[in-house]
């Protein structure tokens, strides 16, 4: 069982990638079902069809999925927050627990609370865990200043050490997490479980990939598609592109929506951006579509060292669709994409003007440009493939003796 909060019909990183996940080990011969939430994400309010409901179950590409209720609030409160994490540990520990035939429960985190539930449904089945961890918290949520409260900070650090040391198998989703964890829980049994692309499906679009905005035509198309939180530090981008309003051959396409996305756009309204397409939410293929179009795709994130260790999952859409990458995120991933291969260029995180000049660099040489593109494309389809990934999860579980 797959216990996470984020799941289809929800896009995003985490739900991408679990589903095909779940896909893959329901291949390689687990019975494999999800336990996940109301979907809400990213808008924070539940889609039509699953309001007002306590428990639904159903089918999602051959997978059973079983949702339970969630409290969902527009607020960005810590209040608001913690009670959106524990509403979904209590109703997921409840249609849990009346579960059966459980063996192996695989938990995702963040939210790290949800780790709660995973420990509580193990000892109630008798059954082996896996925690993923796709981001550490509470570090990552201290040192972006989401928590605060030094009390919940300690009982945050608590809870982390109490639930990895309740897991079978620690999953990271990046070598620089799994090495954090061995650092402070020498004993721990890790896997280095790595996000990635399924080269299974077609990446491209089945039309002619066409967006529908005729003011991209003929134009250099840099798009970012992704959260607009607190930690892809947006707003350089934005200011690079006030630096390029003179290039008018070049437009930045923004998809995506989350926190910070009302003061993105009264910056660009302040910068005079022309240059600064805002799209909102898009679904999964019409974000293919505007990258297929495209030149190259923005990777950003804020310059603190917690993100040396992070790989954006932008990376591998962009690059299977043979795009290169305009990398603003410093260690695992620089080293892995553009010193190990070279899938696109580097720049400074937070400097608007390495940003600029990272751009026109690459922009401007359409012959290295194809070269990253293409070198990007076979890099992940030998290393980053989400079907070879699964089947090296599925050979570390069997040594768990479930």
């Amino acid at each position: 069982m797959i216990l996470t909060q984020y799941y289809l019909p929800e896009t995003g990183a985490p739900q991408n990638r679990l589903a095909s996940l779940a896909g893959h080990l329901q291949r390689l011969g687990w019975q494999t079902k999800v336990l996940t939430a109301m979907p809400n994400y990213p808008r924070n309010v539940v889609y039509p069809g699953y309001e007002g409901k306590r428990y639904v179950e159903e089918t999602i590409n051959g997978i059973c999925v079983l949702r339970t209720w969630i409290y969902v609030s527009a607020s960005r409160s810590i209040i608001a927050r913690l009670l959106n994490y524990f509403s979904f540990v209590f109703s997921s520990w409840k249609a849990g627990r009346k579960l059966s035939g459980i063996d192996l429960i695989l938990c995702e985190s963040p939210p790290l609370f949800l780790g709660i539930t995973a420990v509580l449904l193990k000892r109630k089945h008798g059954a082996k865990l896996v925690f993923n961890v796709s981001d550490l918290w509470p570090e990552s949520a201290v040192k972006l200043n989401i928590i605060s409260n030094p009390l919940l900070i300690k009982a945050s650090y608590w809870l982390e050490s109490w639930i990895y040391k309740a897991a079978d198998l620690i999953t990271c989703q990046t070598q620089g997490i799994e090495k954090n964890i061995k650092s402070r829980y020498s004993q721990a049994n890790t896997h280095w479980l790595p996000n990635g692309f399924d080269f299974d499906e077609n990446p491209l679009p089945d039309d002619d990939h066409r967006v529908g905005d005729k003011s991209l035509q003929g134009k250099k198309i840099i798009v970012y598609a992704g959260v607009m939180g607190h930690a892809q530090g947006l707003d350089t981008v934005l200011h690079a592109a006030g630096m390029l309003l003179e290039r008018h051959d070049i437009r930045f396409v923004m998809i995506g929506d989350g926190p910070e996305y009302n003061k993105l756009q009264a910056l660009k309204t302040s910068l005079g951006l022309i240059n600064v397409i805002f799209t909102g939410h898009q679904p999964r293929q019409q974000v293919l579509r505007y990258l297929s179009i495209s030149q190259a795709a923005l990777v950003p994130l804020k310059n603190i060292p917690l993100f040396r260790g992070a790989i954006p999952s932008k990376i591998f859409e962009a690059l299977a669709l043979r795009k290169p990458i305009i990398l603003g995120v410093d260690g695992e991933a620089r080293e892995l994409f553009i010193d190990r291969v070279t899938c696109g260029i580097y720049y400074e995180p937070e400097n608007a003007l390495s940003l600029k000049n990272s751009i026109l660099t690459l922009i401007d040489d359409p012959v290295t440009m194809q070269r990253m593109g293409e070198d990007g494309y076979q890099y992940v389809q030998s290393v980053f493939n989400r079907k070879v990934i699964a089947e090296a999860l599925h050979n570390k579980l069997l040594y768990l003796d479930i």
